[in-house]
């Protein structure tokens, strides 16, 4: 891939930026001066290409090549058809390609002062806590997906707790792609912006899924604020279909004494990188990330993490798995950054890689920057096969091999899912690992 093919591919979503921008919209000026900076952005930075570091082992040019269209609201999706998304009796915010779906959304049950809904009302309505921390967290400076979605998102979730909201019951935000009917490829940028006040508490649960068939882009950014002593859950799981492409960031921003939890959970796409940022701000905050990634056939996810100590006395950990099989990549580039001054930070990042596939790749990079001296960092990473040994045992103990190997690859996800503490996503991802894994009956039996 040159960076001239890239590049010749720029112009359609200049085209659609100026068609967009001529509409009618009712935003700040602050935002709409923002959305003309990341255009002008995205025009000089174009698509990253393989030689840039960051994008060494992850090829996005037939991305780059592909016309989309951007898509338009009004798309027809039933309820029926987003339900295998869902949660029994949780409250959820539905978006079709990126636009506010009220009819396929529920919000009973939360407290009142919860202020959740469409980003584009909350615009509109000129909220404060939209305003002061929609694009203040996510920069677009060297990340070209970011600025496309700043330029182009037409809607997406706004959830802000004020001080001192206790919401008891988990949220979902859906998002869900319909494949084009048509053929035509199509792109969604959906904007997600979480605002938890001090002393507040949320667990929220990002969900995006694909419905229909045909070739799609998604091109979300996420904006996480923990205020001072404030309680933030938060769940990703990406079950898009095997025609998606998907390329995401999700920024946190933590004050004084917050506690941010956040697990991720890839299992769809074509195409995914997800970029994960977190700013530790102030002091005493205690950050834990968490991902499993699930790649088949000729799947290629991708995972950046930059976790920034800017305070003293934080803790973060991070514990990433990845289950490859058949000719499948993932790559998983880990950075811990302690900044001067950020004295008493421990911090941990792993990473561990299961190959089930001689011909499953992955590259894997933990770093460490660190510019104080009274701190304990630790990184590893580590890729590898079925022990031999335990599939032995097991079939010794009347388990066939290939139940035996499904049993040890579930123990190994096991690890991240029993982090889960929202009990029905907990469930349905045990479901998944039983339907995907080979005699999963078996599996389910043996637990």
């Amino acid at each position: 891939m040159t960076t001239a093919a890239v590049a010749e591919d720029r112009s359609p979503w200049l085209v659609a930026f100026e068609e967009r921008a001529a509409a009618p919209r009712r935003e700040p000026e602050r935002l709409a001066r923002l959305r003309r900076q990341a255009i002008a952005r995205f025009a000089e930075l174009g698509f990253p290409s393989m030689r840039q570091e960051d994008w060494r082992f992850t090829n996005v040019g037939a991305l780059a090549r592909t016309r989309f269209a951007l898509a338009a609201p009004g798309a027809v999706v039933r309820e029926e058809q987003i339900l295998p998304f869902t949660f029994e009796g949780m409250p959820r915010l539905v978006f079709v390609d990126g636009h506010f779906a009220p009819q396929l959304s529920r919000l009973e049950g939360l407290p009142e002062r919860l202020h959740v809904g469409s980003l584009a009302a909350a615009l509109a309505d000129g909220s404060d806590a939209v305003v002061d921390h929609l694009g203040a967290h996510a920069s677009f400076a060297e990340q070209p997906f970011v600025a496309l979605n700043t330029a182009l998102f037409a809607d997406g979730a706004c959830v802000h707790a004020p001080r001192g909201v206790v919401a008891e019951r988990p949220l979902q935000l859906l998002y869900v792609a319909s494949g084009p009917g048509d053929g035509e490829p199509r792109m969604n940028a959906p904007r997600t912006l979480i605002v938890a006040e001090e002393a507040s508490q949320l667990t929220v649960v990002e969900s995006y899924g694909t419905v229909g068939g045909g070739t799609t882009f998604t091109c979300p950014v996420t904006e996480v604020v923990a205020g001072e002593a404030a309680v933030v859950d938060h769940y990703r799981l990406s079950q898009e279909s095997f025609a998606a492409y998907h390329v995401a960031l999700q920024q946190f921003r933590c004050e004084r004494a917050a506690h941010l939890s956040s697990h991720s959970i890839l299992t769809g796409g074509l195409l995914v990188r997800n970029d994960v940022r977190a700013v530790l701000a102030g002091e005493g905050v205690d950050a834990i990330l968490n991902g499993l990634y699930l790649t088949k056939e000729r799947q290629h996810v991708d995972t950046h993490m930059w976790v920034e100590h800017a305070a003293p006395h934080c803790d973060s950990h991070e514990l990433y798995k990845g289950i490859l099989e058949g000719r499948s990549r993932a790559v998983f580039n880990g950075l811990i950054h302690v900044h001067k001054g950020a004295q008493k930070t421990d911090a941990k990042q792993t990473n561990r890689n299961l190959l089930l596939s001689p011909e499953a790749l992955v590259n894997t990079n933990p770093q460490l920057l660190i510019f104080a001296d009274d701190v304990k960092c630790t990184h590893g990473s580590t890729v590898g096969q079925l022990d031999q040994e335990a599939v032995f045992y097991l079939r010794s103990r009347g388990i066939g091999e290939e139940a035996a190997r499904s049993l040890l690859t579930y123990a190994f996800a096991r690890d991240i899912v029993d982090r889960v503490k929202v009990e029905s996503v907990r469930r349905d991802l045990e479901e998944f690992l039983f339907h995907r894994l080979p005699k999963g009956e078996v599996v389910r039996q043996a637990i």
